[in-house]
């Protein structure tokens, strides 16, 4: 465990990741999927007041960074045309999960609920991005999920309490960073095909 006051070093770098990703959509080197990044920022959101109200403390300062920069991303996606718009069912069943999170959290006040759909949620509305990742990894950008999984190492390094609350985010955010980063960088949908 090292000390919690590291979590502002995870939450720089997810904000120096996303960034990256922010301006190669303004330049129109990436290809965002507009649905897929609304919903990465509303689902940290809804994680984020969850923890807030489970009394987290500041490790869950990284799942509110994880919301700050998609909200830009997908007002800067409208700006190019080059990026990706089509519900899909995934989408309406992510949009779905987090209301649903939302509620559930409302009316029963357990927070790990939010918390839970808000997991599902964000990974679903990412799975379009994988496919895409998969299959066109040129239209996407590694730095992002290089910097996203560090930040998620060290909140998770922080962690004093460990239960559902605490990491659920963390873990999730860390899965998904390996994931694309490794499909992204090393074009690995191209050396499957």
């Amino acid at each position: 465990m090292i000390d919690e006051r590291f979590i502002f070093v995870a939450v720089l770098l997810i904000l120096i990741g996303d960034s990256t990703y922010l301006l190669d959509t303004i330049k129109g080197k990436v290809k965002p999927h507009k649905v897929t990044w609304f919903l990465w920022a509303l689902a940290p959101f809804i994680a984020f007041a969850a923890q807030i109200d489970q009394e987290v403390g500041l490790s869950s300062y990284m799942t509110l960074a994880l919301g700050i920069i998609p909200v830009s991303i997908f007002i800067a996606s409208f700006l190019k045309k080059s990026a990706y718009w089509k519900i899909t069912v995934f989408d309406l069943i992510c949009g779905a999960l987090a209301l649903v999170g939302l509620l559930l959290w409302g009316i029963t006040k357990i927070g790990n609920l939010a918390i839970l759909f808000a997991v599902l949620a964000d990974g679903l509305a990412g799975v379009p991005t994988v496919i895409k990742s998969f299959k066109a990894p040129e239209t996407e950008n590694y730095q992002v999920w290089l910097f996203n999984g560090a930040a998620a190492i060290i909140t998770l390094l922080i962690i004093k309490e460990w239960d559902f609350a605490h990491y659920a985010f963390a873990v999730y955010m860390f899965f998904l960073a390996l994931i694309l980063f490794l499909l992204i960088k090393f074009k690995l949908g191209r050396r499957f095909s």
